[in-house]
């Protein structure tokens, strides 16, 4: 689904406004962090969506970057352009080292982590590491884990990215940042006794882990987009509830003003 798409679908249902893809993902995902949490987040969409949320409705919610600060004030319009930016220690409530702050993790003090990969599969897993089935002489080399190893196996996970085949496949070609593995209780199993995957907010939709199998299931559905849709865009079954799946309501103007404040530029938002 196109920008172009997204506002032709707004406008047809009377909303006086238009909105890009990254818009529709920064504020949907901002919509599902909770007040009083602390979440571990990357610049762009992550940065942006815990930001909105702060401003909206989670005064209390404190942002962690891997570089070390806690609780950086985000002033609109000085997006940091890395977690490592001092730029970012301004008023923050606490700098300390890359190690101090994995060690949070690890002690159970961060509640979700926040990250995107190229690919995820059905239970969850992300590869941020390479695309191809031979890691030696990969057809496509990425970023790599940095610090998403640590993020995923220790806190509740929030994933936003685009809705395509490509993405969203079976199997990963590789596990850099692990969901719930082969679902089950393969996670569990494995040693990985906290957090989780918790929500994947895509162009398309909202969705979550089924609780017994692990496996990703629909939640709800942007207005205008149809099951046929998702599915025709991912690579394996989604699980969704007869009954019906609800539609997320669209940004609301206030939303979408105080996202354009934080990235005029729009760098992010597009």
């Amino acid at each position: 689904m196109t920008n172009t798409a997204v506002a032709a679908r707004a406008e047809g249902q009377g909303l006086a406004k238009n909105f890009t893809e990254a818009e529709m993902l920064t504020v949907m995902s901002s919509r599902v962090l909770e007040d009083g949490k602390v979440v571990f987040a990357g610049v762009g969409i992550p940065l942006l969506a815990a930001t909105l949320a702060q401003m909206q409705r989670c005064p209390g919610l404190t942002i962690l970057f891997e570089g070390g600060v806690i609780g950086p004030f985000i002033e609109p319009g000085k997006l940091p352009p890395s977690t490592n930016e001092q730029r970012c220690t301004k008023r923050a409530n606490m700098v300390v080292s890359s190690t101090d702050v994995l060690l949070l993790l690890q002690r159970g003090h961060v509640d979700i982590g926040f990250m995107s990969g190229a690919q995820i599969d059905k239970y969850g897993n992300l590869n941020s590491s390479f695309l191809g089935d031979d890691p030696e002489n990969p057809k496509v080399r990425l970023p790599g884990t940095g610090g998403g190893n640590d993020i995923s196996s220790l806190t509740n996970m929030i994933v936003a990215m685009k809705h395509e085949p490509r993405r969203f496949v079976e199997k990963v070609d590789f596990i850099t940042s692990p969901g719930f593995l082969q679902g089950g209780s393969s996670r569990y199993d494995s040693g990985l006794r906290a957090g989780g995957m918790f929500r994947v907010i895509t162009n398309l939709g909202i969705f979550g882990f089924d609780e017994t199998t692990r496996a990703m299931k629909v939640l709800a559905l942007h207005e205008g987009v149809t099951l046929e849709e998702v599915q025709d865009n991912t690579g394996f079954d989604l699980l969704y509830d007869e009954g019906g799946i609800a539609v997320t309501k669209a940004p609301t103007d206030a939303e979408l003003q105080a996202l354009r404040e934080l990235d005029p530029d729009r760098r992010y938002i597009g």
